[in-house]
């Protein structure tokens, strides 16, 4: 995948990661960049197409297909932290995780590859997280519904691979945006060094882009037992 003379579509791009990727798109020579965001006169971020579009609105997701007919490369971004826990958080707030990041990114996911494909293929980036393998107190829905992109991911990247679009994961940790503004600074990693990463990835049609020592950490104890990713709970019994 090329980003130099690609058209870019990225939800969520009004602030934090969303952000420095559609700038660092434009610096990297995209020829149109979208920046897919709620309110559009709010955006002001130069050189982008402005792109009105709620992912949890499927009206909304099929309009901005339409508008953005000339796409080649779809990265969805666009995410929210509710903290809800899953034994006795509100279901509301579960839902409305889920909505977003499943449901949500699954829905422009299917609105694009069409596009995507008639404009001879590209490609597609889902921002995931560390907590698509780990799940904690805290980050209930949040953990379960980005489990469930990461699911979804894996499956579209093979159902598009004959439409000659690539499907990459990014996972990453706490970033410094606002979603993490109550995370001590040494524990955040620059969002705009994430997406250099991030783009590099797609450029390289990696499956996965992994961010971070943290993030490293997890995928390597993803082969081990359960006490590895959580070392809290108590000693496994011998079976």
């Amino acid at each position: 995948m090329d980003i130099k003379n690609s058209v870019a579509v990225v939800t969520g791009a009004g602030r934090g990661l969303g952000r420095h990727l559609a700038a660092q798109l434009l610096d990297r020579g995209a020829a149109k960049v979208y920046a897919g965001v709620r309110n559009p006169d709010a955006l002001d971020l130069p050189g982008v197409e402005p792109l009105r579009l709620d992912i949890t609105d499927p009206e909304s997701v099929v309009r901005a297909a339409r508008a953005a007919a000339d796409a080649t490369l779809l990265i969805n971004n666009a995410g929210i932290s509710t903290h809800v826990g899953l034994a006795d958080g509100d279901m509301a707030d579960i839902r409305l995780e889920m909505e977003t990041h499943f449901f949500g990114s699954l829905g422009v996911t299917r609105a694009f590859a069409p596009v995507i494909a008639a404009n001879g293929g590209g490609a597609l980036l889902n921002v995931l997280s560390i907590l698509s393998w780990i799940h904690l107190p805290g980050y209930g829905g949040y953990s379960a519904a980005k489990a469930a992109e990461l699911a979804m991911t894996n499956v579209v990247r093979r159902e598009l691979a004959p439409s000659g679009i690539d499907v990459t994961a990014l996972h990453v940790g706490y970033m410094d945006t606002e979603m993490a503004d109550y995370v001590a600074p040494e524990d955040k990693v620059d969002p705009a060094w994430v997406a250099g990463l991030a783009l590099d990835g797609i450029e390289q049609r990696a499956l996965e882009v992994v961010v971070g020592d943290r993030s490293r950490a997890v995928r390597a104890a993803l082969s081990g037992g359960l006490e590895l990713l959580y070392p809290d709970l108590p000693a496994p019994k011998a079976l």
